[in-house]
């Protein structure tokens, strides 16, 4: 098992959108939320503009942040978001064989 810090989550969505914005990760800015109503979101700021991520992108973000930060290929399923005094990703794999 291996678990993303909020920090990671945080890295990984400021590359993913960086990336598809096509602009320096240091321009993104990244705010996680949760909620009863909407669950886990992301407030991401970029060029100006706000926009929210779903929980569903921001797993989209952790999956190429574990293939380009760690080299592990996962699946959707393996992850699972966590929150207990922060918001942390809970991926199920293992680590001994990913590298």
């Amino acid at each position: 098992m291996l678990i993303l810090s909020m920090d990671e989550i945080i890295n990984a969505i400021c590359l993913h959108m960086a990336e598809r914005k096509r602009i320096r990760p240091q321009d993104v800015q990244v705010e996680l939320c949760w909620d009863e109503d909407t669950g886990y979101t992301a407030e991401v700021w970029a060029e100006g503009r706000s926009q929210y991520l779903v929980e569903s992108n921001m797993i989209e973000a952790i999956l190429r942040y574990l293939h380009t930060e760690y080299n592990i290929r996962a699946y959707r399923e393996q992850i699972m978001l966590d929150l207990d005094e922060e918001i942390t990703a809970q991926v199920d794999v293992d680590t001994e064989q990913a590298y």
